[in-house]
């Protein structure tokens, strides 16, 4: 099936632990109905190992935060129902979506990731814009 989308943002990336997350989003045009408030996103992430050991992303965080200041919070386990295992070097992608009821707002977050020896640590997710043709200016 294709999706029309509009890249209205850019592309964010950050690295933190030797673990860089690159996020770009879209809007979803035939997926929102701005008529009924409801504004529809995806978002893809590229999760790029670049330290010298394994790593495996265990949970995820989100911030959702619409044009209105209202937030939203999601945990969970992996991403998209995988919790991936990325040797030196290694990346993983994948895309998922995030429905608003404003025309734009922000998305920041973070991984916990579990090192080869058990420990684990925080790999942030950049903040980024939803941005969609609807809006008076980007919100972040």
């Amino acid at each position: 099936m294709r999706q029309s989308r509009q890249h209205l943002g850019g592309v964010y990336n950050q690295t933190s632990n030797d673990v860089r997350i690159t996020v770009t989003p879209s809007f979803l045009v035939d997926q929102s109905a701005p008529e009924d408030n409801v504004y529809v996103w995806a978002y893809h992430v590229i999760i790029e190992n670049l330290g010298n050991d394994t790593v495996q992303l265990m949970t995820r965080y989100w911030r959702i935060t619409n044009a209105l200041g209202e937030l939203q919070e999601v945990r969970g386990d992996g991403v998209i129902g995988e919790q991936p295992v990325l040797a030196p070097g290694d990346m993983f992608e994948y895309t998922s979506g995030c429905p608003l009821s404003t025309s734009s707002g922000f998305m920041v977050g973070s991984y916990q990731m579990k090192a080869g020896d058990g420990s684990t640590f925080e790999a942030d997710i950049p903040a980024f814009s939803l941005d969609s043709p609807y809006g008076h200016g980007r919100v972040h």
